[in-house]
Parts: C-alpha cells; structure tokens; sequence
C-alpha cells in the first residue's frame, strides 16, 4: 500500500503522523511511504531521516492526497484538505467529529473511509490511542492552569503551591480517567490542593488506592460540581464520553459567581468543551477572559510539546497503522472489532453513532456500511 504523511498545517500545530521509525516499520512491510517535505521539522525529525527510513519526500501535500491509498495525520484534516480527499481513501487521525458539523459534512462528500484515532477501543474499554495524548494533555494542562494563574496572565496571583505559611491553591478536577488522572499526579507534585470529582465510584476508590489522603475524591453531583468550583483557584476540565460531545458541566452562572482570576481550562474541547463559557483557542492566543475568569481551551494542547506527544503517538498507533497497511481496511477492521469502532464515516454514511445523534444524521452500523 502506498502511505502519506503530509505537513500538519492547523495553528502551531508541529507534530506528525509518522516518525522516521514508524516508516522503516511500513517499508519493512513492503509498502510504500510518502512525507511532504518539512513535515517533521516540529519534532527535529528532518528529510534525511525520512529518506534514509525509506520515504519518498514530495513537495506538496497535495501529492500525497493525490497519490496514497491511506493517509494518516495527527490533527483532524482543514478545510483544504479535505477539499482533496476522494473516495476509498483511507484518512486515520484525530477526527472529534461530535462538535464540528462542517468537518463531518465533509468527510462524508468525499466518500473516504476515515478511521478516528480517539474511538478506537481495546479489549478493557479502553481508548488506547487517545490515552497518550490523554496523558500528555492532563500534565499539560496543571503547567497553563499555573501559568495562567500569574497576575500577568489575568490569574489571581497564586502559586499553585504556595510556600511556608501561605495557603497553596485550590485544584479542581472534573474527570477521573486519564485527563484527570495525570492532571492530579501533576497538580499534587506542586503541592496544590487537589480534589477530583467523577460518577463512577469504582474510579474514586481506585484514585484513593493510588493516591491516598493527598488527593480529595469527590461523586460528581450537580451541587457538588458547583460547591467546589465556586471554591476552586483552578478547574480542569477532563469528561469524556467517547465520540460524543462533553457535558456541559460547569455553567455560564457559575461561571459569573467564581472568584475573580480563577482559571478553567478545557481539556475536553476537542469534543465541544466541558464549560458553557469555553471556545476553541489556540497556542498562538490560547487564552480569554469572562466575567474575571481565565479561559484556557487551545484545542491541540499536545502540540505544544510535539516531539514528546508525536513519539508517544506512534507508539500506539503504528500497530494499527500497520494491520491497515498489511491488510487492507476492509479485513482489517473485519477481524479487528476493536479498531472497527474507530471507524466513523465510510462511503458518504456516518457509521459512528454518537456523531449521527450529533449532527441529527442518518447512523449506518459499521458492520453494515462495510458488509460485514
């Protein structure tokens, strides 16, 4: 199979949908490999390396949608290019369709098969290819929370952690999973006060297991949520409902009730955002204020660190990547239920249903539009 990488080009966004390793991998395979040049200049991964893997280097991407079977990226595909997408093509990257009705549109007049990384699942209920950039995203997001707490900033002028004799701040965390699980190991290293609240009390009982008295665990009721956000310094978003659009959590109320330089930032708004004051911004102007809160929704977060996020990203998918490659989509996900949920648009039909539900369009099963 012929394989593309092509430059990623949403705002600061320098991480790339193959390392260097992961194409020797392909071409080991037999397949074929092509990278717009530059394309891994964001993560010191340069042309040379990529030649010497075994790539074909092209000048454009438009070379790479014209000419590969299967292209895969990092970040959901812009307006230009999904303009240059076809059908059959197989298109594997972050896609967070729920809340980006235009991109979804799209998707489905192209007539490709696009494969989203964030609905892929594994044999525990997990979303392994999410959970790196989980990961990254959860740490990242304590570093602007305290960033942005700084008077500089439009914060209140806490540290995170105090000092001797000054009380360290209040850090709440809406979401035990990944998100919320690396924001609270963060958070609590800065020793901040740290509460996490999730519905799911086998969650909290496992948060207690792994980090004792030094973490506050919370069940997640609606006068719950707005007792300790009122109280919060810093409010991290972390909900997930896979392929669906985050709850809505925190309202604009509570919002204008929160103390004056309090911070929110939203993890969840690659899926719509989890406060009902947040909009998608990005590291170039990563912040807002409403009613005297910080707002902090870049929705790339992990590109800020791309190097990091690009390798733990390959670590995941290139197994994937590759069983597409070696097999072809279609006995792929026949004899992969687990990367069958990643499929959410296939031959102009929506086959992911919480994006159906979405957008109000008609939801083919996977099993269905693949004739299974």
């Amino acid at each position: 199979m012929r394989v593309g990488t092509p430059r990623e080009i949403k705002n600061h966004e320098y991480r790339v949908g193959l390392t260097p390793e992961s194409v020797r991998e392909l071409t080991a395979h037999g397949h074929e490999v092509m990278v717009e040049t530059g394309a891994g200049h964001g993560i010191g991964a340069e042309d040379a390396e990529y030649i010497a893997a075994g790539a074909t280097i092209t000048a454009s991407a438009a070379d790479i949608f014209e000419q590969c079977e299967m292209v895969v990226k990092v970040k959901e595909p812009q307006a230009i290019e999904r303009a240059m997408l076809r059908e059959g093509q197989i298109l594997f990257t972050y896609l967070h369709l729920a809340p980006d009705e235009p991109q979804t549109k799209g998707l489905i007049g192209s007539g490709c098969t696009a494969i989203a990384y964030e609905t892929v699942t594994d044999a525990h209920g997990r979303l392994p290819l999410l959970a790196p950039m989980s990961e990254v995203a959860g740490r990242m997001s304590i570093q602007a929370g305290a960033h942005c707490l700084e008077k500089a900033q439009g914060g209140n002028g806490m540290l995170l952690g105090g000092v001797p004799g000054v009380a360290a701040a209040s850090v709440v965390i809406l979401g035990g999973g990944v998100v919320g699980t690396n924001a609270a190991r963060m958070a609590m290293g800065l020793e901040a006060k740290v509460t996490i609240m999730d519905k799911s009390l086998h969650r909290l009982f496992e948060l207690d297991m792994q980090f004792g008295p030094t973490l506050n665990t919370i069940f997640s009721t609606r006068d719950a949520v707005e007792e300790y956000v009122l109280q919060a310094d810093l409010v991290v978003g972390a909900v997930l409902v896979p392929g669906a659009a985050a709850p809505k959590l925190v309202t604009r109320e509570m919002v204008t009730k929160m103390k004056r330089g309090s911070v929110l930032v939203d993890v969840a708004i690659d899926q719509g955002g989890c406060f009902e004051t947040s909009k998608p911004t990005t590291h170039a102007d990563p912040t807002y204020i409403v009613d005297d809160v910080v707002h902090y929704c870049v929705a790339n977060m992990p590109g800020g660190v791309a190097r990091t996020s690009t390798f733990a990203l390959n670590n995941a998918t290139l197994p994937f990547t590759l069983a597409l490659a070696d097999k072809g989509w279609r006995h792929a996900l026949a004899e992969d239920t687990h990367l069958k949920e990643g499929l959410n648009v296939h031959d102009g039909r929506v086959t992911y249903k919480a994006v159906a539900e979405a957008h109000g369009l008609n939801y083919t099963p996977a099993e269905e539009a693949i004739g299974l």
